[in-house]
């Protein structure tokens, strides 16, 4: 597998909408290379420190699905450049159907891994001005995803971005959106994903939490806000 960076993204933190919050989800593209560090390009913001750290260090979201959503919700100015939903790379030829958890890709002059899966928040329902986006994008697959960095480096946009590795090609990014989201109560899987070590701890966590509970956490206010 190997594509180029169509658009690198970044932008500061700021008030988001009227919602009194701070949010780093407005991304501009850039026109130069960015050095990109454990915790993310620089220039690049993220007012909750859910949505950064390590394991969310680079967002990366497909722009194929960029006419979906706009079929869905019309020719909104959000969605008429990359950005629309906080990404930090927009390419061709990569999603959540041919992404393997713990793929390795040389990405510019640094080297990342694919962490996880992005779980929608309804900072997203204020972005779009949809009450229910959040859901939207959890129930359509098309959610993007986040990378560590295993290596620091310089990364530009139109740089080539090349799988090196593919550890556990039984996992697609599609398989593991089914288990959030649908096969909740699959035991057979819950047990496989808790052992998989390409996951964040908390991820491993909340699979063998599920087994071992046969409860699904509460995603309201994940989805909707706190209120």
């Amino acid at each position: 597998m190997e594509t180029v960076i169509d658009a690198l993204l970044a932008g500061a933190v700021q008030p988001l909408g009227a919602t009194g919050h701070l949010s780093g989800i407005a991304k501009l593209p850039v026109q130069r290379a960015l050095r990109l560090g454990v915790n993310g390009f620089e220039g690049d913001g993220q007012a909750d420190a859910r949505h950064g750290g390590p394991d969310k260090a680079v967002h990366h979201y497909a722009s194929e699905h960029y006419p979906h959503w706009i079929g869905a919700l019309g020719a909104q100015p959000v969605l008429q450049q990359p950005g629309a939903f906080g990404e930090n790379l927009s390419t061709r030829g990569m999603n959540e159907e041919n992404v393997c958890i713990g793929d390795v890709f040389r990405l510019g002059a640094a080297v990342v891994e694919v962490t996880q899966t992005r779980q929608p928040c309804w900072k997203l329902n204020t972005r779009f001005n949809h009450a229910t986006m959040a859901l939207d994008v959890q129930r359509s697959g098309k959610t993007g995803w986040y990378y560590r960095v295993l290596e620091t480096g310089l990364v530009a946009p139109g740089d080539p971005m090349r799988l090196l590795e593919r550890p556990h090609a039984a996992w697609p990014l599609a398989r593991i959106l089914e288990a959030l989201y649908l096969r909740t109560a699959d035991a057979e899987m819950l047990a496989q994903l808790a052992q998989l070590a390409a996951l964040p701890v908390r991820w491993r966590e909340l699979f063998a939490r599920r087994l071992a509970t046969g409860t699904v956490e509460d995603w309201s206010e994940r989805l909707q806000g706190a209120g």
